[in-house]
């Protein structure tokens, strides 16, 4: 049964509905941020990497405190003491006594006290360990801030590929409603049947669900990416047209894979977590040996009262040297010994168990961007041929050899093939950004490299 002649509207109607979204878009580019600056307030906002930055903080005066075991110390010391002393009574000559009452005196004291450890191994240690505990924070912090990449990056493209599904699902919907119109008006004219119209209807249902759904998702993308930048209604900038993604350099794997062993945060971090292992038992074995301090003061005493040999102020200095050698603890060294030396093979297998997790990370992210560009180049091609595809139908349609239901399928094919598209394209640029991560080179810079891929 052949169709109606007169054109279609359907041909027209994605073309006018994809002008009027990238006029939508362009509009709308000159309120909108970049990832850079999405990026910057995020650092300036986000908890978690604050917390991180703050324990790094910290980990400097952890740093200054044990240095001070290197250093003397030196304090203040005052005091006063009160005595007082009921005296016997004194017996006299005539057989009676004499009560004398109670007699007091005052002491004061005040001096410096003073003290330096001349030989104590096990100080030499804690500040060696303290020094190194600020190169775990910093890598802690380096892990923290790619991390922040990471998450700001996936948001920001997660917003842009909830905003290109509701626009497909949308122009899909507009589309299988002219399908509809249509199908409606050539049941009634005699040239269709009633299938077309039920086909039609239905197909248009699922697009409301979808468009519904899709709305939804954008909203939840949103307030993630709002909550995440510290920003109301943030509008990402989409990708610059035409789109081209940068290649994956180097090109193979084994140079990423070396790259991470040399600069991973978390291997450095196992590495130093071995470091302070190996310190911790020359640190135990340190208690067996003696201890030297040197010690010294310098005072005034004041004496007043009654009772005393003398009276008024007087002058106490000291100097000394002390020496402190344990003999016998128990066993407590040797047990602390046995169990530092356990540690350090924990901390070894640790930084093996990094290295390895390390490695593996860095190979999946590896091919996991080869796929998606691989993807990438599939979709580009697969919507080249289902434009053309749907084209051919719709004029099948019109001459009597294609029904309703083809041309349905013909544009819902291409329009999920436009989505799969775009999000490809967006996962190629986040996964080449955990790639980066996986092998321990993510900076901030590599924030900026994409954000020239942005319309500006």
């Amino acid at each position: 049964m052949a169709a109606e002649r007169r054109p279609s509207p359907i041909s027209r109607l994605p073309r006018v509905t994809l002008l009027a979204a990238a006029l939508a878009l362009v509009a709308g580019a000159a309120q909108a941020q970049s990832l850079q600056e999405l990026y910057d307030a995020a650092r300036a906002y986000d908890a978690t990497f604050l917390a991180a930055r703050a324990v790094a903080d910290s980990a400097q005066y952890r740093y200054g405190q044990a240095q001070a075991l290197a250093r003397p110390s030196v304090g203040l010391g005052v005091g006063a003491t009160r005595n007082e002393v009921d005296l016997p009574a004194i017996p006299t000559a005539q057989g009676g006594s004499v009560n004398t009452g109670w007699q007091g005196n005052t002491v004061a004291t005040a001096g410096l006290n003073a003290k330096y450890a001349i030989f104590n191994r096990p100080n030499a240690g804690s500040i060696e360990q303290a020094r190194l505990g600020v190169d775990v924070a910093q890598s802690d912090l380096q892990s923290a801030e790619q991390d922040l990449i990471v998450r700001v990056a996936q948001a920001y493209f997660d917003v842009l590929a909830a905003k290109d599904t509701l626009s497909t699902s949308s122009a899909n919907k507009a589309a299988i409603s002219e399908q509809l119109a249509s199908a409606k008006r050539n049941f009634e004219v005699g040239t269709a049947t009633i299938t077309d119209t039920r086909e039609a209807q239905a197909r248009y249902d699922l697009a409301t669900a979808q468009e519904l759904a899709a709305d939804n998702d954008l909203r939840v993308k949103r307030v993630t990416l709002d909550q995440l930048v510290g920003r109301v209604g943030v509008e990402p900038r989409p990708l610059a047209v035409p789109v081209a993604l940068p290649p994956v350099a180097p090109s193979t794997v084994e140079p990423w894979v070396t790259q991470a062993e040399d600069g991973h945060p978390a291997i450095r971090k196992a590495q130093l977590g071995l470091d302070i292992a190996k310190i911790e038992i020359e640190r135990a074995q340190g208690a067996r040996y003696p201890t030297v301090d040197l010690n010294a003061s310098l005072g005034v005493q004041r004496q007043t009262g009654e009772g005393v040999s003398y009276t008024g102020n007087t002058k106490q200095g000291s100097l000394g040297v002390s020496v402190n050698l344990p003999v016998y603890t128990g066993g407590q060294i040797t047990n602390r010994i046995k169990e530092t030396m356990s540690l350090e093979e924990k901390s070894r297998n640790d930084l093996n168990f990094a290295r390895r997790s390390v490695e593996e990370g860095t190979k999946r992210a590896f091919f996991g961007v080869q796929s998606l560009q691989a993807q990438v180049k599939a979709y580009e091609a697969a919507e080249s041929s289902t434009k053309l595809a749907l084209e051919a139908t719709q004029l099948g349609y019109k001459v009597g050899v294609r029904v309703n239901l083809d041309v349905l399928n013909a544009q819902t094919q291409l329009y999920t093939t436009q989505r799969d598209l775009a999000k490809a394209r967006y996962d190629v640029l986040v996964n080449s950004l955990k790639l980066r991560q996986a092998s321990g080179q993510l900076r901030p810079e590599d924030i900026s490299a994409i954000n020239t891929l942005l319309a500006q």
